[in-house]
């Protein structure tokens, strides 16, 4: 994941000297490639030991490997056009919601395919082919996004299961065992029953995939595969539009990536086609 992500993650739970450091490097990623640890301490009003016990705390051994991380994290920057991402407010135009609501959406979800290691990726969807069964669990706006994982995977003649019966969920769990996959879906990382479903999953032997925040959060520290969804809500003083669809693009590239590499999805795709036709046909006679 980018080192921007976590930084901009942790930001808010830093200590008052941290978070200045943090601050002037996500406003000034470009400027800091080009300043030595001294010249970073001046810009920031602190010591220069504070810029390399800064870069400690975020695991480099020391800050020319953070701006080795902050040369690569620039080079995968996508360009979301800055003017537009930014806060909607309430006297803005229709068309100007509009745009903004748009580079927010196009924001979070390259950020959110930049922030994922390959590997992870990789691992995943080792998982899911070969998992016994797949459980899928979210609550709220991420219970949306966990029926349509789990409809598309059954699409592929896959044994998934989610409701949006939070209780449900966790009962579906309770019979989980060694072979099984939790796919548990939050933005925040820290929803309660979603929480406690990935809990009971990893008690009852099953694997787990949380798809989250980059922020440390519980949900993640029970999994085995961590992926990251970036959004910044703030921008569009909504819930759950930016985090949204920022799972669904997570989401989708799984599905896209499964659909590759299991031979005969194409013809589980065309079964699925041909009876949804043939209900339609059905209800119209």
């Amino acid at each position: 994941m980018s080192v921007l992500n976590v930084i901009e993650a942790q930001l808010e739970s830093l200590a008052p000297a941290d978070r200045q450091i943090g601050r002037f490097i996500l406003d000034h990623p470009e400027e800091v490639l080009r300043l030595s640890s001294a010249r970073l301490a001046e810009e920031t009003g602190r010591s220069q030991s504070s810029v390399v016990k800064f870069a400690q705390k975020f695991g480099f051994s020391g800050y020319q490997d953070l701006k080795f991380a902050l040369s690569k994290a620039s080079a995968r920057e996508w360009g979301t056009p800055g003017a537009l991402h930014s806060t909607i407010e309430l006297a803005d135009s229709p068309a100007t919601v509009a745009q903004k609501m748009l580079a927010s959406k196009m924001h979070a979800m390259q950020q959110t395919m930049a922030a994922n290691d390959e590997r992870e990726i990789a691992h995943a969807l080792e998982l899911i082919d070969t998992a016994t069964r797949i459980h899928v669990a979210g609550v709220g706006a991420s219970s949306l996004v966990a029926r349509d994982l789990c409809l598309k995977l059954q699409k592929l003649g896959r044994y998934a299961l989610h409701d949006a019966d939070s209780h449900i969920q966790m009962a579906n769990v309770s019979a989980a065992k060694a072979g099984d996959v939790l796919f548990a879906l939050s933005h925040s990382g820290t929803s309660i029953e979603t929480v406690r479903i990935a809990e009971l999953a990893r008690k009852r032997g099953a694997a787990v995939v949380s798809i989250t925040g980059p922020q440390q959060n519980p949900i993640a520290r029970h999994a085995d595969i961590t992926l990251y969804t970036i959004a910044d809500e703030e921008r569009v003083r909504s819930s759950a539009i930016t985090s949204r669809d920022a799972q669904l693009m997570l989401t989708d590239f799984l599905f896209i990536l499964l659909l590759q590499r299991q031979e005969d999805a194409g013809d589980y795709i065309a079964d699925s086609g041909e009876a949804v036709t043939a209900l339609k046909l059905g209800s119209e006679k």
